[in-house]
């Protein structure tokens, strides 16, 4: 009733628009006010077309900062009509955010090639996303909505001697609002197609002279399926989310303390897949709409509740000394039905739960001496990720997965810049991290239906895997770099940097397929652990890059060349296998031994015109490109050959680019802004091996928006259009077929079908991007 009522009112609210022709730039123009002291990347414009950062943990102008960093306002992101994070990698280079298979809230995050697809417990994140300075140690529930951000940023390349939680990749920082000294009040109303229905607010309040302010946000999002499930009657792709989040704070000049607190509940619709091939055994023919799904699994309910808080305490213990205490809790509980095969027989049925829940501390001290800067700080993270779920196999076989672990990790780190002279200053950090990772994984086999955990009348036939483990791992990684600034507006850097990510227990392998190393007709205890077991992967980043801000601050280039070095690389993926007799599967993670990532990333603003149609009026044009060469070096697979000229990384387009051009005009006496923008990707594979049918190729994204703001910015009306040539493009997918190990090509049996290597119907589904969505938005602010 709720969500109805909504969408009544955003109906009789909204009114209609003009059409509009172009889309928000991810230009660097924001009206965001001047960054905070405690903010890790802000924006600001206080300088015209300056860009001004705290990459570093001191306010700095991008063009001085030696670190490869986007940052988005949230203004930028409302103004373009962003819906969530992911959108941010349309206009970042060498990045790839996207929903992950058959989820509508877990986040896939890939920077410059480094990255983690599988969500389940034991597998860590490449990349950090971070939430208010706090860490999210998993990705369910992180796929972060738009609404009272103050900005989105995104760190390229590993990070661990500036902030908490060390990242092999980089790191992913969504920033609220802080309530600062005035009473506001924001209203905002979204309706468009596919009855998408969103009414977002947010409020600050202080209370007197005290120091203190109250203040909060709340949304509720729904919109209506791209597509249909076909089996159950229910929307597919739709959206139906609620999320609130509330905070105190106190802020006394050399004292400031901020409670916050969040809560999002998603009950959206399971995300159905859409099948590639004909069923093998049934022949059921591929459906037209890319967005219909036969799947008939609905069991357990879709739902992702995940809620937390955090306490930032910044204390100025002089004119030189800034000490910092970052307190974070997180839990999350998600339920999720996911029908690999796609159609309404049980043929290969996941339901899933994933569990998960941290608590993190994190203290800091920092020192600032005019030519001399530094920071020292400790992190403590305890967190345990749980994943149990059925794979449900034709003749009433399941394949139940319960894999629980915990994480204990500490790390010292510390990071340092001294100015030699006025133009050369050289920087350094460093880090020891201590990691400790322990595993329960228990793997067993019903017959008769599913297993009793999720309710099935399945009996046990055979337990495959019963096993309890603890690995430890630390790791020292440096950071350096050397900076050269001639005259205040152009700067040369050369950096190094070390990455590290712990390894783990993948916990789908089954014990009972480990392999009789010793040729004794046993497996021993030690052969199992080496099978479940894979080991830490690393990274040396060597980077050489300009920033420039030329003719006036009129425009802005940053220009980086880097070179990753990437050892025993972590590649979990899972097979088809007959073990006893029975069809199952088995997690297989692969520490590929050697990759090279080398590429080029170039961003860059340029105001073209001002004050050319009126005061207020202007013309911008911004855009970036990306290329990326990776590639394995050394590949080992399952029979023993190097088959690294084979192998190709996902997730990782060789190249991206985007343009926007945006201008205002004056409009009576407020302005509009008229923009537009396209962004490109080329080819993605969505595993190592090629998939003739899975793998996507190049395309092209338009977006468009037209925004009228009165005087003051008080009230805006917005037309947003995304993806305005209704693209169809491949985010992820499952695929279990036969292929060629060596070439990718699909194997096929006497009479040239398919080949199904879990199931009998064949397994190749595809999960897509959002189709063409328009928008109309009502902003009001008080």
């Amino acid at each position: 009733m709720t969500l109805r009522c909504t969408r009544h009112l955003l109906l009789g609210s909204s009114g209609a628009l003009a059409l509009a022709m172009f889309a928000q730039p991810a230009a660097a123009q924001s009206t965001a006010p001047p960054i905070d002291d405690e903010a890790d990347v802000a924006v600001a414009t206080d300088e015209g077309n300056v860009i001004v950062v705290t990459a570093r943990r001191r306010e700095e102008r991008l063009q001085d900062v030696p670190i490869a960093v986007t940052a988005l306002s949230g203004d930028q992101l409302e103004a373009r009509g962003a819906i969530d994070i992911t959108d941010v990698a349309l206009t970042t280079p060498s990045v790839t955010l996207e929903a992950s298979r058959g989820t509508n809230s877990t986040l896939t995050a890939f920077i410059r090639g480094v990255g983690q697809q599988d969500p389940v417990a034991g597998f860590e994140a490449g990349v950090g996303i971070y939430l208010d300075d706090v860490y999210l140690n998993r990705p369910q529930a992180a796929v972060l909505e738009i609404y009272d951000v103050e900005r989105i940023e995104v760190l390229r390349g590993p990070q661990g001697t500036l902030y908490g939680r060390n990242t092999i990749g980089g790191a992913i920082k969504y920033v609220t609002k802080r309530l600062g000294d005035d009473p506001r009040l924001s209203l905002r109303a979204t309706y468009g197609t596919y009855d998408q229905a969103d009414l977002t607010a947010s409020f600050a309040m202080p209370i007197g002279d005290s120091g203190l302010a109250i203040g909060g946000g709340g949304a509720v999002l729904t919109r209506e399926g791209f597509g249909t499930n076909l089996t159950t009657g229910e929307e597919n792709y739709d959206k139906a989310i609620l999320a609130a989040r509330g905070s105190i704070e106190y802020d006394r000049g050399a004292v400031f303390v901020r409670l916050s607190g969040d809560y999002t509940d998603d009950n959206s619709n399971p995300r159905g897949g859409h099948r590639l091939i004909p069923g093998l055994q049934s022949g059921t023919p591929v459906l037209d709409d890319v967005f219909d799904t036969r799947g008939g699994l609905n069991d357990p309910k879709q739902d992702v509740e995940a809620y937390g808080g955090s306490l930032f305490v910044e204390v100025e213990a002089g004119d030189a000394v800034t000490l910092r205490s970052i307190t974070g809790y997180r839990k999350d509980d998600s339920g999720t039905p996911i029908d690999f095969d796609a159609l309404p027989a049980v043929d290969v049925d996941v339901p899933a739960f994933y569990n998960n829940e941290q608590f993190s501390q994190e203290v800091q001290a920092l020192v600032d001496l005019g030519r001399f800067n530094g920071l020292v700080g400790f992190y403590y993270l305890d967190a345990n990720a749980r994943t149990v779920f059925d794979v449900r196999l034709p003749g009433t076989v399941t394949a139940l997965t319960f894999g629980d672990v915990d994480t204990e990790t500490y790390a010292v780190f510390g990071d340092a810049t001294f100015e030699i002279t006025p133009q050369i200053s050289i920087s350094g950090g460093a880090r020891y991290t201590w990691d400790t990772r322990r595993s329960d994984i228990l793997r067993q086999v019903f017959v008769g239906g599913g297993s009793p955990f999720f309710g099935g009348p399945g009996v046990l036939f055979q337990t495959t895997s019963n096993f309890e483990g603890e690995r430890d791992f630390e790791e020292f990684t440096p950071r350096v770099s050397l900076s050269f600034q001639p005259t205040r507006d152009h700067l040369f850097y050369a950096s190094y940097s070390k990455g590290f990510k712990g390894g783990g227990f993948d916990p789908r392998g089954v014990t009972t397929a480990a392999p009789d190393q010793n040729g004794d007709g046993t497996i021993s205890d030690a052969e199992v652990f080496e099978f479940i077991t894979f080991d830490p992967e690393t990274v040396d980043a060597y980077e050489i890059g300009y920033k420039g801000s030329l003719l006036d601050n009129r425009l802005n280039l940053s220009l980086a060349a880097f070179r990753s070095d990437y050892t025993d690389v972590q590649i979990p993926g899972s097979v088809g296998a007959v073990v006893n007799g029975q069809q199952t599967f088995i997690g297989v993670t692969t520490n590929a031994g050697e990759a090279r990532i080398q590429g080029i990333e170039a961003e860059g603003s340029a105001i073209l015109a001002e004050d050319f149609a009126g005061p207020t009026s202007n013309l911008v044009l911004s855009g970036m490109v990306s290329y990326l060469d990776a590639e394995y070096r050394q590949f080992i697979d399952a029979r023993g050959i190097d088959v690294a000229d084979r192998r190709a990384f996902q997730n990782t387009p060789e190249w991206a680019a985007s343009g926007t051009i945006s201008t205002n005009l004056p409009l009576g006496s407020g302005y509009v802004n008229i923009n537009g923008t396209a962004s490109y990707r080329s080819r993605t594979q969505q595993f190592e091996l090629r998939n003739p049918l899975l793998d996507q190729e190049g395309f092209t994204l338009f977006q468009a928006s037209v925004v009228w703001h009165v005087p003051g910015d008080r009230f805006s009306l917005g037309l947003h259009g995304r993806n305005l040539t209704d693209e169809e493009y491949i985010v992820s997918g499952y695929s279990f077929l036969a292929q060629n190990p060596d070439t990718g090509e699909f194997l096929r049996n006497a009479d040239g079908g398919f080949v199904p290597t879990l199931g009998s119907e064949g397994v190749l589904t595809a999960y897509y991007g959002n189709p063409r969505q328009v928008f109309v938005t009502a902003t009001l602010d008080f």
